[in-house]
């Protein structure tokens, strides 16, 4: 009966009508969803925008010309100062002229990394963008939602503020994660606001208020080479397939840096089977666990079968070891041809030592905020840009800056133990937090209107650029929140739609409540 009563509606049914009540059922079942399917569309259609332009870290120069032009376009004052940075100004809405300015801040540039089996050129290809599960994914490389999303935003804003708002700044800052170039050089008078909601932050529900400082210390080893030994075999190890992510938000999440694995797998060679080292090489960003890593290493031949027992004794240990964190590491052991040159038995053991000794991970936890990663140390990368000369570089930060300087001398100390040549970045300050702060009362205030609960005030051990904004402007009231990611700075980074559609309306209730002041 059922079916003979579904038979006859679809009878007396219109197509059209028949498409639409399947599709209210099985949305998208049969299709591809892309960004600007999703909701809130203004801030999507945005965000698919700036995936499709080029912006890697001190190449910002066609995301610059984006966003010039799109103020042209839409008719919105906008400057650039002599750094890059971009900042759009829109007039307050009828009787809120004297409500105070807010500045929207973001940065342009993104972390530009990519899985090893993966054909990707950052400095021309779009983001290819993928909706997968309620969470929108890249195809095999960092998606740039850090802080892409943020400058969606801010830029959906300025086109649809709400009807009550103040005069609204957008500041779209260079390089804020290589240097922070952009906040050290921002331009006299590039910003007015008295209220500063900095659009860069990774959980929902959770609104910043302090972050961490930080400073890159730099090793530069000059090892001697000579002739790789003959009647030996070679072996490339791989330690691939690691998860990587923040060297600030996901320090303290125990996982396994790949440099460290490379390092402990050639310590353990050349112990075992007196093995030479022709090459080592992993990582690439100074605010990145390092995920692949890789090293060439060579025995006398006769000695194969005992490297290969060695190599899966130590690929059981580490897995093992790592089994919670680091659930799809792939360590793999393959022959190579024979290279010209290896690093001499004593620059081998200056490489190797300086690898193993040098601190990666948590240094100390907050004695004031609960759960707060207050010190921390990342082995980032190491490189041979030219032969002999290898480089090593890390990153610290702290909340205190007498500590971060500690930390930043500690690792110093190794690498000129090992005869490194070593120097420091200029540094960044942290954001020391104000809960006194009317704008935070604000945002918390209406994050429990919108709701019904209340957000989670918090510092952040990542750093971001408010501090060097206080310096230049003392009198700022700051915040930070955004919607949820994960896996940044990682080919995992993902982003959840439900957590923007959150941050969308809490941005534009925040500036509404400063109007009304």
């Amino acid at each position: 009966m059922l079916i003979m009563a579904f038979a006859a509606w679809v009878i007396q049914t219109d197509f059209v009508t028949l498409f639409l009540t399947c599709n209210v059922f099985y949305p998208k079942r049969n299709s591809r969803m892309t960004l600007k399917d999703l909701e809130p569309r203004r801030v999507w259609v945005q965000f698919d925008a700036i995936t499709r332009v080029p912006r890697p870290s001190k190449r910002e120069g066609r995301i610059i010309e984006y966003l010039v032009d799109f103020a042209r376009r839409h008719a919105i004052d906008c400057e650039r100062d002599d750094a890059g940075n971009v900042v759009m100004r829109i007039p307050a809405a009828a009787g809120c002229e004297a409500v105070p300015v807010v500045t929207l801040q973001s940065h342009m540039d993104m972390v530009c990394e990519k899985r090893g089996d993966v054909e990707f050129d950052f400095d021309r290809d779009p983001i290819r963008t993928r909706v997968e599960d309620g969470w929108v994914r890249a195809e095999g490389t960092t998606l740039g939602a850090d802080c892409g999303i943020g400058m969606a935003a801010a830029l959906a804003l300025l086109l649809d503020p709400p009807a009550e708002h103040g005069a609204l700044e957008a500041l779209f800052t260079v390089d804020e994660e290589t240097g922070l170039t952009g906040a050290f050089n921002l331009g006299e008078g590039m910003i007015g606001g008295k209220y500063l909601i900095n659009l860069d932050s990774e959980d929902e529900g959770e609104i910043f208020i302090g972050c961490a400082g930080g400073v890159d210390t730099v090793a530069t080893l000059r090892c001697e080479r000579e002739a790789a030994p003959e009647e030996y075999v070679y072996y490339r190890f791989d330690a691939a397939d690691m998860l990587g992510g923040h060297s600030g938000d996901d320090i303290d999440k125990g996982r396994a840096n790949s440099v460290k694995v490379a390092a402990r797998f050639v310590a353990a060679a050349a112990a075992k089977c007196g093995a030479r080292l022709a090459r080592i090489e992993g990582g690439n960003l100074r605010n990145a666990i390092p995920r692949e890593s890789y090293a060439v290493v060579g025995v006398a031949k006769g000695q194969e079968t005992e490297l290969m027992a060695m190599f899966e004794s130590f690929a059981d240990k580490i897995k093992a070891e790592y089994h919670m964190t680091e659930p799809r590491m792939r360590l793999t052991l393959t022959p190579v041809a024979a290279p010209d040159t290896v690093f001499a038995a004593s620059s081998q053991q200056a490489l190797i030592g300086a690898l193993m000794g040098v601190a990666c991970g948590v240094l100390a936890m907050s004695q004031t905020v609960k759960g707060l990663v207050e010190t921390s140390t990342n082995l980032a990368s190491v490189k041979e840009p030219q032969q002999g000369n290898v480089v090593i570089t890390t990153s610290q930060r702290s909340s205190v800056d007498s500590a971060k300087e500690y930390a930043m001398l500690m690792v110093e100390s190794v690498f000129r133990l090992a005869g490194a040549e070593v120097a420091h970045s200029d540094g960044y300050p942290g954001w020391a937090p104000n809960p006194d702060s009317l704008l935070l009362r604000r945002t918390t205030e209406c994050y429990l209107r919108l709701f019904g609960s209340e957000a989670k005030v918090r510092a952040i051990h990542a750093g971001l650029e408010c501090g060097l904004f206080l310096e230049k402007y003392p009198h700022l009231e700051m915040v930070s929140f955004g919607p949820t990611m994960r896996g940044v700075h990682s080919p995992d980074e993902r982003l959840e739609i439900a957590s923007v559609d959150k941050f969308w309306r809490l941005l534009r209730e925040v500036v509404t409540a400063v109007a009304r002041e």
